[in-house]
């Protein structure tokens, strides 16, 4: 499953699920479901599924709490609980790649993150916000060519193309346009 399209995986075993008789009993499709819900950031389904997943598939496959504690801790912006559970489990082949996934889109998410709420941070805060070290934060900060001075990083403040505004005027004229539509 490596570089997959994770939203055309997830759409399957919601199918998957959905047709199977009597519930699904396999622990390997609720693990890669949660893994991709949590991907793909969409923490509502993965609370969701967590708590339709019956009982008895939850205690027999430790995997699932693991993977769910992520979710936890992403619900809850812990982000060196989220590192901490990465990191310190031992994932099986059934959801290793969808979690190396996770691990490289949380990984940017930080970055992009600090670029734009920071205009300053410590290495050591920047790595556990990251989920590395200072040294490897600092590395990190030299390969983004931030500023650093010591162990506090300056990142370079990331643009963002603003949507083109439009006038009230034009979206009063849609908006009345839209409504004649339909009552036409």
């Amino acid at each position: 499953m490596v570089n997959e399209n994770w939203d055309q995986i997830a759409e399957d075993l919601e199918k998957q699920e959905l047709q199977a008789q009597g519930g699904v009993s396999s622990p390997q499709l609720y693990g890669q479901l949660l893994a991709i819900y949590l991907y793909q950031n969409d923490l509502c389904n993965a609370k969701f599924l967590w708590k339709r997943i019956p009982g008895n598939i939850k205690t027999q496959n430790p995997e699932l709490g693991n993977i769910w504690a992520v979710g936890k801790a992403m619900w809850l912006r812990d982000a060196a609980e989220i590192h901490k559970t990465l990191n310190n489990t031992h994932w099986s082949d059934n959801v290793s790649s969808i979690i190396k996934a996770l691990k490289d889109r949380i990984k940017e998410r930080g970055i992009r993150l600090i670029g734009h709420a920071y205009s300053s941070i410590n290495a050591d805060v920047m790595g556990s916000l990251l989920g590395i070290n200072s040294t490897e934060a600092i590395a990190l900060a030299k390969e983004k060519d931030w500023q650093i001075d010591g162990t506090s990083i300056k990142p370079k403040q990331i643009s963002q193309i603003s949507p083109p505004l439009t006038s009230t005027e034009h979206q009063l004229h849609k908006l009345t346009s839209f409504v004649s539509f339909l009552e036409n």
